[in-house]
């Protein structure tokens, strides 16, 4: 199994999560909230249609069964605030996050709502989750990338320019 058709399971198995406390919709149309930390470019419109692809491969088809709601928050700190506050207050059965600008402002607004976190470099640092392997709570989701495969990362830097003796590391803490 790819790692993309994991991460659209996950999201879809998280949709069908029963919420006996929240009233749905008489027709049984699951509601998905997406929070895109970027712009509503060509980039971000290629990931909302392979996220949509992969659930329509799973059974999931937007305005019959599902209903995506989007929100682009365009890097702007403050939008993705107030989007997170709106979109929690519209009550969807789960919400995509992408990114920790993201999925920190969702998790301030809910510890109900089920949130599946992608591209977050640090989930259990950020206290998003409380380990990798059970992270309790109503998130879960997946790494940007591992840390230590930056060891990997410097072996390719020196297989490539040998020469190189000083190297920088600048990390983003969230």
């Amino acid at each position: 199994m790819r790692r993309r058709e994991f991460i659209l399971l996950v999201g879809g198995a998280a949709a069908t999560w029963p919420l006996a406390a929240r009233a749905q919709e008489p027709s049984g149309v699951r509601r998905i909230g997406v929070l895109m930390n970027i712009s509503d470019d060509p980039e971000g419109k290629a990931r909302l249609a392979a996220f949509r692809q992969s659930l329509e491969q799973l059974g999931w088809i937007d305005g019959r069964n599902v209903r995506i709601d989007t929100k682009w928050a365009d890097g702007d700190v403050e939008r993705i605030r107030r989007l997170a506050t709106e979109m929690v207050g519209q009550s969807p059965d789960v919400i995509l996050a992408t990114g920790s600008a993201a999925a920190a402002p969702l998790l301030q607004a809910t510890r109900t709502v089920p949130i599946v976190f992608v591209n977050t470099p640090d989930p259990v640092g950020a206290g998003y989750v409380k380990s990798l392997a059970r992270p309790g709570g109503n998130a879960t989701g997946f790494l940007l990338f591992e840390y230590s495969i930056g060891a990997k990362w410097l072996d390719l830097l020196k297989q490539i320019a040998p020469e190189v003796n000083r190297v920088a590391v600048l990390r983003q803490e969230v």
